[in-house]
């Protein structure tokens, strides 16, 4: 309860970056960066299930509105948190993961951290792209824009998990 404070601040701080800076970024119909889906990401280890769904539905459908997709942010965001428990166990073990805190370098070690935040974003990213291509003409094209976009978005929720995760001991 005592990092909510800090949650709430992400929540603000990624969807205005994603509004105000992503969504704006002309680099090519390839690049399009997602970074609000940091804010799952980097959601306690411990959170509950009905609250990594409600955290997933109310940034899917901010960045829908904003975004002026229809519903496929919120799809896609969804998935992820529905999935995360499962995903997190499936690149580590155990023995590997302390229980509870926030998901860390520190706390999972570089590389299962790596595989975590590869997995999410791939996954988000697979299912935002195929439903707004929707259609398998542009197979190719979908491909690209996946993995263009998920190296960018990869690079920025590094980043942002090293700043939120900066001030947190690996104890918290």
């Amino acid at each position: 309860m005592h990092h909510l404070p800090a949650y709430i601040l992400l929540f603000v701080a990624l969807s205005l970056l994603q509004i105000f800076l992503l969504n704006n970024l002309v680099a090519g119909s390839f690049l399009c960066p997602l970074i609000y889906v940091a804010f799952i990401i980097l959601m306690r280890l411990d959170a509950m299930p009905i609250l990594m769904l409600g955290c997933s539905l109310a940034m899917g459908i901010l960045m829908d509105v904003t975004m002026g997709m229809a519903g496929i942010n919120t799809i896609a965001t969804l998935l992820i948190g529905f999935l995360r428990p499962t995903l997190i166990h499936m690149v580590s073990t155990r023995e590997e993961l302390r229980e509870d805190g926030i998901p860390s370098p520190e706390r999972m070690g570089a590389n299962l951290f790596w595989s975590y935040l590869v997995v999410m974003v791939l996954l988000h990213h697979t299912v935002f792209f195929t439903l707004e291509a929707l259609s398998w003409g542009h197979l190719w094209r979908t491909i690209l824009r996946i993995l263009l976009s998920s190296g960018t978005t990869l690079l920025l929720v590094w980043l942002t998990a090293r700043l939120f995760t900066a001030k947190i001991s690996t104890r918290s």
